[in-house]
């Protein structure tokens, strides 16, 4: 039977964070009958063990390629026409699954989702000068769903075939723009995201 929802977390040696990913998308993927992937960028032991330890699914890419690449080969590894994206570093509250796979199946005529990534500092907070921000991924549209030209990986969800349509990430952009630069030629060819 094919899963709900791929759920796919690339991580680079980082088991603390991702052992809170999977202690709050395990209990949602089991109800919902979807799947986990984690991709393990370079083949981290200790990023296999806290999978195993889940029982989910570990693609290990043989050399640190970032986490675009990381996206694609959880992308290509999927089983369902639903992959979900996930930072491993987010502890998704309870409903977050149900919201995206309730959303995709409301709005058939969209084809990428995004949902709220807001951020929990540890230890107080970052220490800054006050003239910049912290560079801290974050993005609330309010409480209703409403169409954006922008979505961020750490909370995203595309239907397969648009990532067949699109071609994948840009594993040559490090660090950032991989997502702008996808939902770019996505929108480019007449693509909505919700």
């Amino acid at each position: 039977m094919r899963p709900t929802a791929s759920i796919v977390i690339p991580t680079r040696a980082r088991p603390a964070y991702l052992e809170v990913a999977l202690s709050s998308v395990i209990p949602q993927s089991t109800r919902a009958g979807a799947e986990v992937i984690v991709v393990n960028d370079g083949d981290d032991p200790s990023t296999a063990e806290v999978a195993q330890r889940y029982g989910v699914g570990v693609v290990a890419l043989e050399r640190p390629s970032g986490v675009s690449a990381g996206r694609n080969a959880g992308a290509l590894a999927a089983r369902s026409d639903l992959v979900v994206l996930i930072d491993d570093d987010v502890n998704a509250p309870p409903g977050w699954l149900g919201a995206f796979t309730s959303g995709a199946e409301e709005y058939p005529g969209y084809e990428v989702f995004g949902g709220p990534i807001r951020a929990v500092l540890e230890g107080g907070g970052p220490r800054a000068c006050g003239r910049e921000s912290a560079p801290i991924t974050s993005l609330d549209l309010g409480t209703q769903d409403q169409d954006t030209e922008l979505v961020w990986g750490a909370n995203m969800a595309f239907r397969r075939r648009v990532f067949d349509t699109v071609g994948p990430f840009d594993d040559t952009l490090l660090g950032c723009g991989d997502e702008e630069d996808w939902l770019g030629r996505y929108l480019a060819n007449g693509g909505r995201i919700r």
